[in-house]
C-alpha cells in the first residue's frame, strides 16, 4: 500500500505549479506529479495497472475497451454505444440489473461511457469490496448475456435516448451536423449515437460478432486505483481475469483528413431552439503532438471562462451572446478546436461575424503574456483536479494507457504543459485558426407553421 505522503506530494506539485504561474514565474521550476503505478500484462493480453494511494478507504476500478464508434462499419452505426447498454444486462452469474444492485447496495457508484475512440466502464467502491467490482467486470467480459430479448430491449432504449437527447433536445442535432460537416472520414463523420435505420437493421448475430471481436482481454485495460494491498489486488485479478480467453486482433481504423482549403458552412433549423446558435471549428493535430497543448491554451484564451476574449466581447461587451465557450474534443485522430455561442437577440450571421472578429484579432493582437499565464494556470488546476479522487485517477491512468501506452503519463502532465511557450500558442493561432479552414454550423430557430391561413 502506498505511503501516506503520496497524495500530498502530487497535490503539492500541482499547487506549486499553479502558484508559480500566478506569480508570473512559470520557468522557476519544472512541476511534476508523483503517481506510483505498477503495470503488467496477463498471458491473455489484458493490460493491468495498479495505482496504490493511501487516504480515503475507496478503490476506483476502470476498464477501458479499445473500441468506440470509430470502429463501426458503415451500415452498422451505433453498435459501440449499444454495447455500453448491453453490458449492464447481466452475464452468466449476474442477473439483469444485478450489476447496479451489487454496486449501489455496497455503497458504491458506477457507470459507463462511449466515445468515438473508446468505451469505458467504472466503479468506485469501499476498499474491502474490491473483489466484488473485479468479479462483476470479469463475469461480463467472459459471459455477457447476449440474448434476443436483451438486444431488442436495449435497442429500443438507445432509440429512445436518441429521441430524447437529440431529436427532442434543442441544439443537439446541430452538433451531429457539425461533426458530419467537419469530417470526411467515416470514423468521425458519423455519430456515436448511431442512426435509427442502422439500429433497426441490426441483427443479433451482428451484436454477438461485435462482442467477440472487441470485448476481449487483449483489447482492454484494467486499472485499480486507491486504498488497496498490491498483493491482494494481483491475486484477485489473476483469479477473475486470467482464465478469460483472448480474442482476435480487431482491425485498426484510420481517419485521414485532407487539408481544408475552403470554409464549410451549413444551416440547421431547430424547432426547439429559442435563440440562434453558432458552432465553429478548426482542425488541429491529434494528440500527442507538439502543438496540441498549445491549442488547449489557445482555446482557453478564446473562450475559457469569463476572462476569455470571446466572453468579454460577445457577452459582457456587445451582449450579442447569452454564453460562449471554446472546446477541444481530445480525439485520437484529427482533432478540433471549436467555439460554441448562443445568441442574445442577434442572428446567427451576426454571431458568426462577431466570433470571426475575435479569431481574426489573434493575428493583429497576439496572445499576451498575461493571457497565456492565466490560461496555463487554469489548465494545470484542471489536470490536478482530474486525479483528485481515486475514480478520477483510475480513469486518467486508463485513458493514458489505452491511448498512449503510458500508464504513468500523468506524472509529466504538468511539466509538458509548463514547457509550452507563448510563441507556440501564437503559431497555432496563425497556422490553424484561419477562415479557409473553418467549419461553421448555424442553428436557427425554426418558425412555427401558421395555422388557418393568414390573419
Amino acid at each position: 500500500m502506498a505511503g501516506n505522503g503520496l497524495k500530498k506530494s502530487w497535490l503539492a506539485a500541482g499547487v506549486t505549479a499553479v502558484s508559480l504561474l500566478l506569480s508570473g514565474d512559470a520557468q522557476a521550476a519544472a512541476p511534476k506529479l508523483e503517481i506510483a503505478t505498477e503495470s503488467y500484462t496477463l498471458p491473455n493480453g489484458l493490460r493491468v495497472v495498479l495505482v496504490p494511494r493511501a487516504g480515503a478507504p475507496t478503490v476506483g476500478i476502470a476498464v477501458y475497451y479499445d473500441v468506440g464508434s470509430a470502429n463501426e462499419v458503415e451500415g452498422r452505426s451505433g453498435f459501440a454505444h449499444l454495447f455500453e447498454h448491453m453490458m449492464f444486462q447481466g452475464s452468466a452469474n449476474v442477473p439483469k440489473g444485478g450489476h447496479f444492485q451489487a454496486i449501489f447496495g455496497n455503497g458504491g457508484n458506477m457507470n459507463g461511457t462511449t466515445s468515438e475512440d473508446r468505451t469505458n466502464y467504472y466503479e468506485v467502491l469501499p476498499s474491502d469490496r474490491l473483489g466484488l467490482g473485479l468479479w462483476l467486470e470479469s463475469d461480463r467480459m467472459l459471459s455477457l448475456a447476449i440474448t434476443q430479448e436483451n438486444f431488442d430491449n436495449q435497442r429500443e432504449v438507445v432509440k429512445e435516448e436518441r429521441r430524447t437527447s437529440y431529436d427532442n433536445q434543442a441544439y443537439n442535432n446541430g452538433w451531429l451536423a457539425f461533426d458530419a460537416l467537419a469530417y470526411t472520414c467515416w470514423p468521425y463523420h458519423h455519430s456515436t449515437i448511431g442512426s435509427m435505420d442502422d439500429l433497426n437493421a441490426a441483427k443479433l448475430e451482428d451484436v454477438q460478432a461485435f462482442f467477440n471481436l472487441h470485448y476481449k482481454p487483449n483489447n482492454a485495460v484494467l486499472v485499480i486505483a486507491g486504498d488497496f494491498e498490491t498483493a491482494e489486488a494481483k491475486g484477485l485479478v489473476e483469479s477473475y481475469f486470467a482464465s478469460i480467453p483472448r480474442g482476435p486482433l480487431a482491425p485498426k481504423w484510420t481517419c485521414e483528413e485532407p487539408e481544408q482549403t475552403a470554409p464549410r458552412k451549413l444551416a440547421v433549423d431547430d424547432a426547439l431552439a429559442t435563440q440562434p446558435a453558432v458552432i465553429m471549428g478548426w482542425k488541429i493535430e491529434p494528440d500527442p503532438n507538439p502543438e496540441n497543448l498549445a491549442s488547449e491554451i489557445l482555446a482557453q484564451v478564446l473562450g475559457g471562462g469569463e476572462a476569455s476574449r470571446l466572453y468579454g466581447s460577445l457577452v459582457r461587451g456587445s451582449g450579442k451572446a447569452l454564453g460562449v465557450e471554446s472546446f477541444i474534443y481530445g480525439r485520437r485522430g484529427p482533432d478540433l478546436l471549436g467555439v460554441y455561442a448562443t445568441a442574445n437577440g442577434a442572428t446567427a450571421d451576426e454571431l458568426q461575424t462577431a466570433i470571426e472578429v475575435e479569431t481574426a484579432g489573434l493575428l493583429t493582437k497576439p496572445v499576451t503574456q498575461a493571457e497565456f499565464d492565466a490560461a496555463k494556470s487554469q489548465l494545470m488546476r484542471q489536470m490536478v483536479g482530474s486525479i483528485d479522487s481515486n475514480l478520477g485517477l483510475a480513469l486518467t491512468v486508463g485513458r493514458d494507457t489505452l491511448y498512449y501506452g503510458q500508464p504513468a503519463r500523468a506524472n509529466e502532465a504538468l511539466a509538458r504543459l509548463d514547457a509550452v511557450t507563448l510563441a507556440q500558442v501564437q503559431e497555432v493561432a496563425t497556422k490553424r485558426i484561419l477562415p479557409a479552414r473553418a467549419t461553421v454550423v448555424h442553428i436557427n430557430v425554426k418558425a412555427e407553421a401558421k395555422q388557418g391561413g393568414e390573419p
